[in-house]
């Protein structure tokens, strides 16, 4: 993924579902998403042990969403270990085929699976691997 990629991603997205979004505000999890908030995004927790974080309502996976959410959806961001990547990935890819989003998945800082992304691209979402979608959003408006 190059960088122009990933700033259209950020640029064209408005909603994003967020894996494992943890409720401690000592995660990067939840400080990432609360930057994300404060620059406009909306975020939708995707936790199964929590009702809401940040102000909105949690969710247990990404098929718990309700149908018009999963119409919004622009990215699925990633933070969970890698093996669980690919049972996430097969949720978007549904949810791409059904409703036509999300239209990337993002994998945070440390989180690689070849296989899943691979899957992904197969089914026409954008991938971004091992990158922090705040440090990318921070580095996009220094410029």
């Amino acid at each position: 993924m190059v960088q122009d990629d990933i700033e259209d991603i950020l640029n064209r997205s408005k909603v994003v579902a967020v894996i494992g979004l943890s409720r401690s505000p000592e995660k990067d999890s939840y400080r990432v998403a609360k930057y994300l908030q404060s620059q406009g995004y909306r975020i939708v927790p995707v936790n199964p042990s929590a009702e809401e974080i940040l102000g909105e309502r949690s969710y247990s996976s990404l098929q718990e969403l309700p149908n018009d959410l999963k119409q919004s959806i622009d990215i699925v961001d990633v933070f969970r270990p890698s093996e669980d990547v690919p049972l996430i990935v097969d949720q978007a890819v549904e949810m791409r085929r059904r409703f036509g989003r999300p239209t990337a998945v993002w994998m945070q800082l440390g989180i690689v699976n070849e296989a899943a992304a691979q899957r992904a691209h197969a089914a026409g979402l954008k991938v971004v691997m091992n990158r922090c979608m705040e440090i990318e959003c921070r580095s996009r408006s220094s410029k």
